[in-house]
């Protein structure tokens, strides 16, 4: 191997800062997970630095619950923030898998588009889309990140976060997207009460004039909402007053998905 071979082999080692500190790290955890455990010399020797480097970047890793280290041995292992981590992800994966037979055929009786969101911080993120044979030439929300305050999956998510998250978010400015959405700290608290009350929420043109949704909660196997299941189509299709009949069939097939998921087992 050339010496040029050689520094491009080991480049993703080396770097300068933070990148090198943070890409250091990960090849700690890549380790531990190949060899299920490790002590500061077999680690520091994988790393090719000293062993004081390996014992700082363990001791950071320590202190976020990503390592643990066995008293008895001394070496160190995957810690439980690392699973904490690793169910978040996977709480995504799962609920976008066994939501596709379920919204397909909430899509495919109703004509709608049906989509499944989850809270990505300040926003509703749809991770999962099925469009009705209505829908055919409907916008792709797959992806897309929306308001909570002005999408009826935005509402299930934000009205049943914990209180003290809920009203930080309602702090905040609640920007205007349409004459019809609700930008009242104090009106919108009503509606998420009445959302936990009677399982669904409704945003009728407050994202897009022209556009209704209902969503209803999905719930982890311990009762916890990890995301909301809605149904969205034009206004002309979607009219008001039918939107209490297309809520309750949203609820059943949210409920539907829920048990997937191992909620009331």
């Amino acid at each position: 191997m050339t010496s040029d071979e050689t520094t491009h082999e080991r480049a993703p080692k080396g770097g300068s800062g933070a990148i090198q500190s943070v890409d250091r790290a990960v090849s700690v955890l890549e380790i531990l997970a190949r060899l299920g455990e490790a002590g500061v010399t077999e680690i520091a020797d994988e790393l090719e630095v000293h062993k004081s480097t390996a014992f700082r970047l363990l001791g950071v890793l320590e202190n976020r619950g990503l390592v643990s280290q066995a008293q008895d041995r001394g070496k160190y292992f995957l810690g439980a923030g690392v699973l904490r981590l690793a169910g978040a992800a996977a709480v995504r994966l799962d609920i976008s898998q066994e939501g596709v037979p379920v919204c397909r055929e909430l899509a495919d009786e109703l004509g709608e588009t049906v989509n499944i969101a989850v809270l990505d911080d300040n926003a509703a993120v749809n991770i999962m889309q099925a469009r009705g044979s209505a829908s055919v030439t409907a916008q792709n929300w797959l992806g897309r990140r929306t308001p909570l305050h002005a999408t009826s999956s935005g509402k299930v998510l934000l009205a049943h976060l914990p209180m003290t998250l809920r009203e930080g978010l309602l702090a905040r400015a609640l920007p205007r997207f349409t004459e019809h959405t609700v930008t009242s700290a104090n009106m919108l608290r009503a509606e998420l009460d009445a959302a936990c009350a009677q399982g669904f929420a409704i945003a009728a043109e407050e994202l897009e004039l022209g556009l209704h949704a209902v969503a209803a909660p999905v719930r982890a196997h311990d009762g916890r909402v990890i995301g909301a299941l809605s149904v969205s189509g034009p206004a002309y299709r979607l009219e008001r007053d039918r939107l209490p009949e297309l809520a309750a069939r949203t609820v059943t097939a949210a409920d539907e998905l829920s048990r997937r998921m191992g909620y009331g087992f």
